[in-house]
Order: structure tokens, then C-alpha cells, then sequence
């Protein structure tokens, strides 16, 4: 049992020399969305951690394997829709991921394991639903 132990901490020790890349690419500004000011406050406190270049990498983010899966919902979340570099995409592109986050901000997003340690993130029915009405507003539902 002693051994088996060790073993687990060792490995788990040598697991911390695995990093990912966690670092935010810098961008442009005028490459960002542009949002009425109260879509943007709800997007940075509940989208920008993962659909973003802005994202606040917690401590625990440092800790293998957790750093590892935090990097991954990141890296999967930007290559969705990155908010940070939204005037790179074609329009179609654009019609499309708003679209995506039409459906999506009612249904998954942000997802409950990203709200169990962001409670600021979880985002009231008026907040989802002001998102939905800008983005009827645009013509892109």
C-alpha cells in the first residue's frame, strides 16, 4: 500500500511537468466584437473566459490534469467562436456562430461545470434573453 502511494505521487508530481499552453494571443481591439455596452458586460463575465483571447486562467488551471482539460474547453471555445478576433470572420461566418449562440445561450452556454466555479457567470433569464433580442435585432436568429 506504501508503495502504491508513492507511486500515485510521483506520478502525479510528474504530471506537473506537463503544461499546456495557456497563454491569451495578443489581438487588435478593432478586431473585437462590437456589442451595445450591456451585451458586452454579459458576454465578458459569461462567454470571454473560453470564447476569447481575454481568458483569466484561475490557479487551478496550473494543476495537472485539471490544467490540461481547462486548456482544452479553451482552446475548443475559441475555435467555436473567438469574440476577440469576430471581424476576421466572413459574414456567413458571423450569421452562422450568431446563430450558434441564439440557440445556444438558452440551452448550453455557459455550461453548468464552468458555473460551478464562476458563479458570476451564470447568467439570469432577463441577461440570456437581452443577448437573444440583440442578436433578433441583427437579423440573424
Amino acid at each position: 500500500m506504501k508503495n502504491t502511494i508513492y507511486i500515485i505521487v510521483v506520478m502525479f508530481l510528474l504530471a506537473q511537468l506537463i503544461q499546456p499552453n495557456k497563454t491569451n494571443p495578443t489581438t487588435n481591439k478593432e478586431l473585437e466584437i462590437q456589442t451595445p455596452k450591456n451585451i458586452k458586460i454579459i458576454l465578458k463575465k459569461a462567454c470571454y473566459d473560453c470564447h476569447s483571447n481575454e481568458t483569466t486562467w484561475p490557479w487551478y488551471s496550473k494543476i495537472a490534469p485539471l490544467s490540461w482539460t481547462i486548456a482544452s474547453h479553451v482552446n475548443d471555445g475559441r475555435s467555436w467562436v473567438n469574440y476577440s478576433i469576430w471581424n476576421t470572420y466572413t459574414q456567413e461566418e458571423k450569421d452562422k456562430k450568431l446563430k450558434q449562440t441564439f440557440r445556444a445561450i438558452y440551452v448550453a452556454m455557459p455550461p453548468s461545470s464552468y458555473i460551478t466555479f464562476h458563479q458570476n457567470a451564470n447568467l439570469s433569464s432577463s441577461e440570456r434573453k437581452e443577448v437573444r433580442d440583440w442578436i433578433k435585432e441583427l437579423g440573424k436568429h
